[in-house]
């Protein structure tokens, strides 16, 4: 089943040594799922279409990938785009309200958690967004979604409330028991 129309965009998160890691996030845009995040220091376009190799099942690629006019979404992605079979969707120039959601998402990772830690390298912060990717999947909700998170889950209506914390304790899950 192909995937509802993804976004794709970077992200920059400053490490304590002052270097600046770049992170790759990817939004399917139906249930705003995170399907795939990747960090480099050094972005080329070769690393981007690896990245967009990986993050698509042999049997879910979309038919078309919005992304913005980056130059790092160079020929080398553009050729793998379409040896996919997906058709490349760049907004318009400047106009990043055309990819609103995954502007979205890098808002609330920044505001939800990355500007809350200092990241001390491209394995720490590989560790952080796989926190964060499990958290916005499956624990935060969505009014979009009508308060539900884009893996959606059962209503717990008895037992005792306890609380799990999440993300390095930045946030809580809620459950019964």
């Amino acid at each position: 089943m192909p995937m509802a129309l993804p976004r794709v965009d970077f992200f920059t998160v400053p490490t304590i040594g002052f270097k600046l890691l770049y992170c790759l996030v990817l939004l399917a845009h139906g249930r705003r799922q995170l399907v795939h995040y990747a960090v480099t220091a050094h972005p080329t376009a070769e690393w981007v279409a690896q990245q967009i190799v990986e993050a698509f099942p042999w049997n879910g690629t979309p038919r078309y990938l919005v992304r913005d006019r980056d130059a790092i979404y160079g020929e080398v992605v553009k050729r793998r785009l379409r040896g996919l079979g997906i058709r490349d969707r760049p907004i318009a120039p400047r106009s990043p309200w055309q990819n609103a959601y995954v502007e979205r998402l890098i808002g609330s990772a920044r505001r939800e958690c990355v500007d809350h830690v200092i990241v001390l390298g491209e394995s720490h912060l590989r560790r952080i967004m796989s926190n964060y990717v499990v958290y916005y999947n499956e624990t935060r909700t969505h009014l979009s979604l009508g308060k539900n998170a884009p893996i959606g889950r059962a209503i717990e209506r008895f037992g005792r409330i306890v609380v799990h914390p999440v993300v390095g304790g930045l946030h809580h899950r809620y459950s019964r028991i």
